[in-house]
């Protein structure tokens, strides 16, 4: 229900904006505060479950979650569905990365690798449905049922969750860290706030300088602090385990820029192509087919490779569809553009595979709920930047496309900026050349 929600905004984004009277791309807000917020709450989350135990949590965030999802639906203008898609978010950050604690809690490390590969599998089969379903509803009835469908979701899922969910939680519950929340929290924001509004069609720099100002230095005191705090709200000093490094840092990048696709493509074929949202969220389900087309493969792809190659395999194909991407013409064979796609969600698939086994490899047991909640609240804000930063590229890929020649269409700055996407997967790819080839080890199998 959560993945359902962070991509099915995307393709009825147009009708959102024509409802009330705003650009396309401007709507992003709304993907960007669901996302971010959920950034900003997930920290706490595993206190929370320490706290309170895991059932009582899960349960708690599907009514949050179903709740907010119906006023949605009710939304009379983009700064309420903006405020609503908060609400959203205050629920999502407490349902996932209190699952995936779940599971990793109970799952020995042997066994790690597989329970990763069946936590991913419905993260790859919502956003099948996503695309065509945002787009049907949208185009066909209204955008407004693309929220309203969680209500039966969520009152099914609260019945499962009262039955399947193990009460789990922490042996010492330790008070929450409020002076390491907040500067957390403070930091996040501002630096959303200033990435959105330099992103605007009518940018102030001043309102953005002050905003990446704040970010600055709320982030540095931030870190500065969990570095020297004795139980602080997200540890760091996890960050010295190499692959647990290299999936925080390349891995967050890697997840902004791959996050950034689902939001801009549906938008690029129907302003690029005058598609109807209908037929752009069809087309993008090819997407995400090539995800669950390649899933049984994973696992043996880093059993018999490793996770280092498949890692720069993924991240290599990934820029190399980016690129295909922006080269997209109206007049391009239907066949060779899903196929382009279904190649950009296979790459997808195996990367996020990679990354998500790497990450607890090494992690001590004991260590696994800090670990897993910096590691959540670092994959949420990649997220959720990669949508606020894939709409700042639209932006500058206006005046890039006038200055080199590249044409005034209403398709020339998303070529733009999927190009400039694929340029920032370098930063991935040298994170993953600095990773040992036997990184993983413990969980591949190899020597």
């Amino acid at each position: 229900m959560e993945i359902l929600d962070g991509t099915v905004i995307a393709p009825a984004a147009p009708h959102i904006a024509a409802s009330f009277g705003v650009p396309a791309v401007a709507v992003n807000v709304a993907v960007t505060a669901y996302v971010l917020t959920l950034a900003v709450l997930i920290p706490i989350s595993g206190w929370l479950t320490d706290r309170f135990g895991a059932r009582r949590i899960f349960m708690t965030a599907v009514v949050i979650f179903t709740l907010a999802s119906a006023v949605c639906a009710a939304a009379v203008s983009l700064p309420m569905l903006t405020g609503t898609r908060v609400l959203q978010g205050v629920g999502g950050a407490m349902m996932v990365p209190v699952g995936r604690l779940v599971v990793l809690r109970t799952t020995a490390k042997s066994d790690l690798m597989t329970a990763i590969a069946y936590l991913t599998w419905p993260a790859l089969v919502a956003p099948v449905i996503a695309p065509a379903l945002g787009g049907l509803l949208s185009t066909y009835a209204s955008w407004r049922w693309i929220f309203l469908i969680n209500v039966p979701l969520g009152l099914v899922g609260l019945a499962l969750a009262s039955r399947l969910v193990p009460d789990v939680r922490g042996p010492d519950a330790t008070k929450l860290d409020w002076r390491g929340f907040g500067l957390t929290a403070v930091g996040v924001t501002a630096l959303v706030v200033g990435i959105e509004t330099i992103g605007s069609a009518d940018p102030d720099y001043t309102v953005a300088g002050s905003a990446f100002g704040v970010a600055g230095v709320a982030l540095t005191a931030a870190v500065l602090y969990f570095l020297r705090a004795p139980r602080p709200l997200l540890d760091l000093r996890i960050l010295r385990i190499a692959t647990y490094r290299v999936t925080a840092f390349g891995g967050s990048v890697f997840r902004a820029v791959i996050s950034a696709i689902p939001f801009l493509l549906p938008v690029f074929l129907q302003l690029g192509f005058g598609w109807t949202a209908a037929k752009a969220g069809l087309v993008v389900i090819s997407l995400f087919l090539g995800n669950i087309a390649v899933k049984p493969l994973t696992t043996p792809l880093m059993r018999r490779f490793g996770i280092r190659p498949v890692l720069l395999g993924a991240i290599i194909a990934s820029a190399a569809c980016l690129v295909g991407i922006a080269l997209l013409e109206d007049r391009t064979p239907l066949p060779l553009l899903v196929a382009l796609l279904a190649m950009s969600g296979t790459v997808r698939s195996i990367g996020f595979s990679a990354y998500n086994s790497s990450a607890f490899a090494d992690v001590e047991p004991e260590r696994m709920t800090n670990a897993n909640t910096l590691m959540s609240t670092l994959q949420e804000l990649g997220a959720g930047l990669g949508v606020a930063v894939g709409a700042l590229l639209v932006r500058v890929g206006g005046p890039v496309a006038d200055a080199t020649g590249l044409g005034s269409g209403a398709d020339s700055p998303f070529r733009v900026a999927f190009v400039l996407l694929a340029v920032l997967l370098t930063v991935p790819a040298v994170e993953a050349l600095r990773l040992s080839r036997t990184a993983g080890s413990a969980v591949t199998g190899r020597s």
